[in-house]
């Protein structure tokens, strides 16, 4: 008996993770991302133009909204949702809290603040690349996740701008009301709501009209996306390594952390995989799109060479590669 339960310990903990990372390793969408590295180190020109790039990820945010909105049509507001969705705010809120006063013994209060938002906001990018990782475990998530997505953007934006007022008031540039007004309306939340509305709202038969668009060539989009993503995060590697280790400590162990806890934690009110794995994702990941945005008006002096490439660069690969299979397993357990 005791043989037994210590193979099977070692197939969940040792061969299954190894096998998933693999595969996840051999994913086309993130060796696309490692091109776009790749291309940068040997100064190549490869690029994607700025327009197109702004075009794929305006696409990739309305179709994981839109598909979100049209499975939560279908799916019932139940106690796991609501119990999710009041997770989901309480991490927004509370990690943003725990992360700055954890990096604050390494850097100023203005960086301190910016890296918490970043690491308390989300990574709809991250988001979309787990569903196409959830996709191949054959398994599906609630409709109701692309609104925590959603709802996850603004608080942690807030949370920051408000610890950088009591620490440093000198910081702030820019009036809360604002900022907060900038969080609520920004362009990646308000594309999000506003398609899962669209998609809450039409039928079967309109929502098969553009399948096509929505579903059939979204992986396509998705890889090109990561590509420009990977030559984004090149580009910046350099001047955050010269920053010294700490930033890169904190970018690899602070995901990892985050979305093992919620992945374990969510066993207390989800009965869905693929929703445990989902909300780990989001807690784990971290903002370089609308958080930047905000944290450049609110807080100048904030380096955005320090917490942007902790989260495109160090984060986002660290979740891709080495968080989703840990996280799936946590969740699956």
């Amino acid at each position: 008996m005791d043989s037994v339960w210590r193979s099977t310990f070692a197939e969940r903990f040792i061969f299954m993770p190894m096998d998933l990372l693999i595969e996840n390793l051999t994913n086309p969408a993130l060796l696309l991302f490692l091109l776009g590295i790749l291309a940068v180190q040997v100064k190549s020109d490869l690029a994607i133009p700025e327009n197109s790039a702004k075009f794929i990820s305006i696409y990739l945010l309305f179709a994981i909204g839109f598909k979100g909105g049209h499975e939560l049509a279908h799916s019932s507001i139940d106690g796991e949702v609501i119990a999710t969705i009041g997770y989901a705010l309480a991490a927004a809120s509370l990690v943003p809290v725990i992360v700055f006063f954890v990096v604050k013994k390494k850097f100023s209060v203005a960086n301190a603040a910016a890296i918490a938002a970043a690491y308390g906001s989300v990574s709809a990018v991250t988001f979309v690349t787990a569903i196409t990782y959830l996709e191949r475990q054959d398994l599906e998530f609630g409709g109701h996740m692309v609104a925590v997505l959603a709802l996850m953007e603004a608080p942690a934006i807030i949370v920051g701008v408000l610890l950088l007022r009591k620490y440093d008031r000198d910081e702030v540039a820019m009036p809360f009301s604002k900022v907060l007004h900038h969080a609520v309306t920004n362009g990646s939340v308000l594309l999000i709501l506003g398609s899962l509305i669209i998609g809450y709202l039409a039928n079967d038969a309109q929502a098969d009209e553009i399948k096509p668009f929505t579903t059939d060539i979204f992986k396509g989009f998705l890889a090109i996306f990561l590509l420009d993503m990977g030559i984004q995060s090149g580009k910046r590697l350099g001047d955050f390594f010269r920053e010294g280790r700490s930033a890169t400590f904190f970018a690899i162990i602070i995901p990892l952390v985050n979305g093992s806890i919620t992945a374990w934690v969510s066993h207390g009110f989800s009965n869905s995989v693929g929703d445990r794995f989902m909300l780990a994702i989001l807690v784990a990941s971290a903002s370089y799109i609308a958080v930047p945005a905000a944290m450049k008006m609110a807080a100048p002096k904030a380096n955005p060479g320090i917490y942007l490439p902790m989260a495109l660069a160090i984060t986002f690969p660290v979740n891709i590669t080495l968080g989703m299979p840990l996280y799936f397993l946590i969740a699956g357990l």
